[in-house]
């Protein structure tokens, strides 16, 4: 790995050690505030709709339909009929590794 890489690297961890310290520092009534919470609640679900959106689709900075997506469905409908967590894993899973198969 080149040397310019790690220092990105680095530089990312010092960001997210900052951030989360500066989380600690701040006074708690600023997370009393209604504002605050709902929007960090949906900053946090857009983050986590983004990682699954960019982990389905993507592959090598192209669009990508393969099994991943099947498993995503597959896991979807397991989560509709409110199937345990360990359940919907397994379910994405055995759909991924069908496709795989085909």
């Amino acid at each position: 790995m080149s040397t310019d890489l790690w220092m990105w690297v680095i530089l990312a961890s010092v960001i997210s050690f900052g951030v989360k310290l500066l989380g600690y520092l701040l006074p708690e009534s600023i997370f009393d505030n209604p504002k605050v919470v709902t929007t960090a609640n949906f900053v946090t679900i857009g983050m986590l709709a983004a990682l699954v959106a960019t982990n389905t689709f993507a592959d090598s900075g192209s669009l990508a339909i393969d099994a991943r997506l099947a498993a995503l469905v597959a896991a979807l409908i397991a989560l509709m009929l409110r199937a345990p967590f360990l359940v919907v894993l397994l379910v994405g899973a055995a759909a991924a590794a069908l496709v795989r198969m085909m």
